[in-house]
C-alpha cells in the first residue's frame, strides 16, 4: 500500500500539472496532502506536516535563492556576465565551451552547495547563450551535469560528508575514489550527452539577461572574474579553514559563521554592489531596484520548492521511505548495487537526493562488516543512487524547468535524463574501482 499511495501521489501531480494545467505549487500542496492521507497521516496533522514541509525547505533554502538571484542579476546588469562570456570565447572559442562550462561547474562545485552554485553560474550560461546564440539547455547541461556530480560524489557536501563517519570511511580517500569516478561521469552526462540536446530550444528567465552593453563600457576582466567568482572563492576558504583549522579554532562561534553559506553570500553581494555597482556609476537606488526585480522573477520558483518540500515531508513523515528500503534489504546482491539500489528507490519517491543518501545509509551500514565492501565505495555508490530519475518531486528539477524556461517534456528529455546518466555512470565507476581497490 505504501509504493502504490507514493506511485498514485507520483500521477495526481503529473496529471494536475500537465493535464489539467494547474499552477505547480496548488498541484503539489493537492498531491501532498492525496498522499498524506493514503499513507494514514491522522487528518488533523496534516496541515501542521504540509506547513514543517514548505518551512524546512524554503527556511535553508529561500535565503540562498534569493541572494544568489540578487547576486546573479547584478553580474548581468553590470556587464560582467558579457565580459567573462567574450573572456571565456576568446579562450576556449564555441568549439570547446561546453567542456569550459563543465570545468567551471566541476571546479566551482567541489566547495559549493548544489543551490547556491545554481543560481551562481546558470546566468552566466545565459550570457554565453546570447553571445554565442547556441541553445541554453546545450551550454547548460554539462556545466550542471558537473554540479550535480560534485553534490552527490565529494565532500564537503552534506550527503558523502554524513555518510562517511557512518561507514568508517576516510575523507581524503572518498574524495581521491570520488574524484576518479567523477570526471569520465561527468564527461559523459556533460558535453557528450548535450551534443544531442541543441534540438532543445528555450527562452530563459529575463532577469538573467544580460545587458548587451558596448566593449568600452562594460567592467574590466579581472574585476568581472574575481567578484563573480568570489562566492565561490570565500566559501572555498571557509570550508578550507574548516578542515585544517585547530578544531579549537575552527569550532569558535566566528569561523562558523563565516563560513556559514548565507553569510558568504551576504558579504559576497555587499562587495559586488560597491565593485560592480556604485564604483561604476550606479546609485544606491538603482542597485535596489536590480534586485527587487531580481526577487520578484523568482517568486515562482520559490513556490513550487515549496510545493516540494510539503510532499517530501509527507514521505518522511508517513515512514514510507523505510518502508520502501526494508522491502529491498534482504535481497542478494553485491552491497554496492544494492546500497546503490536502495538509495535510487528512496530517490524516486522523496525527490531529496540527500535524504535519500543519509536514508540508504541507514539502511545498509550494519552490513558493510558482514560484506567486507570497501565503505569509501559505499559512500560512493550511494551517491550514484540519490541522483538517479529526479523528476517531479525534486526541487532541482523545478529549479531548472523554471530558470530554462522549458516544457515537462522537454525538462524530462534533458535534466531527468542527465541526472539519470550521472547515476548509472556513477555506479559503473564505483564497479571498475572495486576490481581494483
Amino acid at each position: 500500500m505504501a509504493i502504490a499511495a507514493v506511485v498514485i501521489a507520483i500521477l495526481i501531480l503529473v496529471v494536475l500539472i500537465t493535464g489539467l494545467k494547474l499552477n505547480p505549487f496548488l498541484a503539489f500542496l493537492v498531491s501532498a496532502i492525496s498522499a498524506a492521507i493514503m499513507l494514514g497521516i491522522p487528518l488533523d496533522k496534516i496541515p501542521a506536516t504540509i506547513e514543517a514541509g514548505i518551512g524546512a525547505m524554503l527556511g535553508s533554502l529561500a535565503i540562498i535563492l534569493c541572494l544568489g538571484a540578487m547576486f546573479g542579476k547584478l553580474v548581468a546588469e553590470s556587464g560582467a556576465a558579457q565580459q567573462i562570456s567574450r573572456s571565456l570565447m576568446n579562450w576556449c572559442g564555441p568549439k570547446y565551451i561546453t567542456w569550459a562550462l563543465m570545468l567551471t561547474g566541476f571546479i566551482v562545485g567541489i566547495p559549493l552547495f548544489y543551490n547556491v552554485g545554481f543560481v551562481l553560474l546558470v546566468p552566466l550560461v545565459f550570457s554565453v547563450m546570447y553571445q554565442t546564440k547556441l541553445p541554453a539547455v546545450y551550454l547548460g547541461i554539462p556545466l550542471l551535469a558537473a554540479l550535480s556530480v560534485t553534490h552527490g560524489f565529494l565532500p564537503p557536501h552534506p550527503s558523502p560528508v554524513a555518510l562517511i563517519p557512518q561507514f568508517g570511511a576516510s575523507m581524503g580517500t572518498t574524495l581521491f575514489y570520488g574524484i576518479m569516478v567523477a570526471i569520465p561521469t561527468m564527461i559523459v552526462a556533460g558535453p557528450l550527452f548535450s551534443s544531442r540536446l541543441k534540438s532543445i530550444q528555450s527562452t530563459p528567465l529575463a532577469t538573467f539577461k544580460p545587458t548587451d552593453l558596448p566593449e568600452g563600457e562594460l567592467p574590466g576582466v579581472a574585476n568581472s572574474f574575481i567578484t563573480a567568482l568570489l562566492p565561490v572563492l570565500l566559501i572555498a576558504l571557509s570550508s578550507i579553514a574548516v578542515y585544517t583549522l585547530p578544531t579549537a579554532l575552527a569550532e569558535t562561534p566566528l569561523i562558523k559563521l563565516l563560513s556559514n553559506s548565507m553569510i558568504v553570500l551576504m558579504i559576497a553581494l555587499a562587495i559586488a554592489t560597491v565593485t560592480l555597482g556604485l564604483k561604476r556609476g550606479m546609485s544606491i537606488g538603482k542597485v535596489m531596484n536590480v534586485y527587487s526585480d531580481a526577487i520578484k522573477d523568482i517568486a515562482v520558483i520559490l513556490l513550487i520548492v515549496a510545493g516540494a518540500g510539503a510532499l517530501k515531508q509527507v514521505m518522511v513523515v508517513s515512514g514510507v521511505s523505510e518502508q520502501l528500503a526494508h522491502s529491498l534489504e534482504n535481497i542478494a546482491l553485491n552491497p554496492l548495487i544494492l546500497a546503490w539500489l536502495i538509495a535510487t528507490v528512496i530517490r524516486i519517491a522523496l525527490g531529496s537526493a540527500t535524504v535519500a543518501g543519509l536514508t540508504a545509509a541507514g539502511i545498509v551500514a550494519p552490513i558493510i562488516p558482514l560484506t567486507g565492501a570497501d565503505p569509501n565505495l559505499m559512500v560512493l555508490a550511494i551517491g550514484a543512487g540519490s541522483l538517479m530519475c529526479s523528476h517531479v518531486n525534486d526541487s532541482g528539477f523545478w529549479m531548472y524547468k523554471e530558470y530554462f524556461n522549458l516544457s515537462l517534456k522537454d525538462t524530462f528529455k534533458s535534466w531527468s535524463l542527465m541526472e539519470t546518466i550521472i547515476g548509472v555512470m556513477g555506479l559503473i565507476g564505483v564497479l571498475v574501482l572495486d576490481v581494483f581497490v
